[in-house]
């Protein structure tokens, strides 16, 4: 019962978070294109619970969201490390293992997301 009131005070804080963000314009390009890290994390919220315990089954809602952002690779590097994603409780070390974890034969192996390489 704790872990599905978990992952809904998660996805109420991402929602809540992500209000707050709408206001914010964002003016050039970045990692992920027009779109900010903090924004493109929320394609992420079936992931919640696979990227803070390495234990947790990963949904083919997840491994579809990876795969689009896993197509860029510093985009998918970027969103994990985002605000949003720190501040969901989302490990860094554990949401990296998250392509391999979908089994995603097109994953950026050996790619150097921060101070992690991805799997």
């Amino acid at each position: 019962m704790e872990t599905p009131m978990k992952y809904t005070c998660i996805l109420v804080f991402l929602v809540i978070l992500g209000i707050s963000g709408f206001n914010n314009g964002v003016d050039g390009a970045g990692e992920c294109g027009k779109s900010s890290p903090d924004r493109e994390a929320f394609k992420l919220v079936p992931c919640a619970m696979a990227a803070q315990d390495e234990k947790a089954p990963v949904s083919g809602q997840c491994c579809q969201a990876v795969k689009k952002l896993a197509q860029n690779p510093k985009c998918l590097c970027a969103v994990m490390l985002s605000n949003t994603a720190k501040s969901s409780g989302v490990k860094p070390e554990i949401a990296i293992t998250i392509p391999k974890r979908c089994n995603l034969a097109d994953r950026p192996v050996g790619y150097q997301c921060g101070a992690y390489t991805l799997p």
